[in-house]
């Protein structure tokens, strides 16, 4: 089993390998396959986070949560812990945490029954998921692991097998733009 740090570098290797077309292009196929879920059509409320960094881009989910009327939050790192902040606008976000894009203003919320979407940087069909080392969405959910959850995630970031530790916590669902792992 490959290195966390050893994953990261050849994730971080393979999508800076790929245009930015290509990106755009597998990021939209998720976000449609994402907003298609029970999870997604279900939740009345959805913690997305906001990309960064060649990630899948969260964008086409976010304005389609907003299209259906479904509230948003977006993450902003306080300390080790996230807190999350209503998300109504782009305009809020301002770089934050590792310069991340974050919200600078806004309502503080705490919603007990959102949907979460996790990013990660690699994943196995397990749904064994390699984040960024923060340990922040696993402190998160074991707080509040009443979430449904699902990672969003290029298929090149599926690994044979992903590093993990029993307070490691799984996605309930991975979706990529080929398939989606349960």
């Amino acid at each position: 089993m490959q290195e966390k740090k050893a994953i990261r570098k050849q994730i971080f290797a393979k999508r800076k390998e790929a245009s930015d077309e290509q990106l755009a292009q597998w990021s939209q196929i998720i976000a449609d396959k994402v907003t298609a879920l029970d999870e997604f059509k279900n939740a009345s409320r959805i913690y997305a986070y906001i990309d960064y960094n060649r990630e899948v881009s969260t964008r086409p989910i976010i304005e389609a949560a907003w299209k259906a009327g479904k509230k948003v939050a977006v993450p902003k790192v306080d300390g080790k812990d996230m807190i999350f902040y209503d998300f109504t606008s782009y305009d809020q976000l301002e770089l934050g945490y590792f310069d991340i894009p974050e919200p600078a203003r806004g309502e503080i919320v705490r919603w007990d029954d959102a949907l979460m979407l996790m990013p990660g940087v690699a994943f196995d069909k397990d749904r064994h998921r390699v984040g960024y080392g923060g340990g922040f969405y696993d402190r998160f959910l074991e707080k509040y692991p009443e979430h449904p959850t699902v990672a969003v995630a290029f298929e090149f970031q599926i690994v044979e097998a992903a590093p993990y530790e029993d307070i490691d916590i799984l996605p309930g669902k991975v979706v990529t733009e080929k398939n989606i792992y349960r």
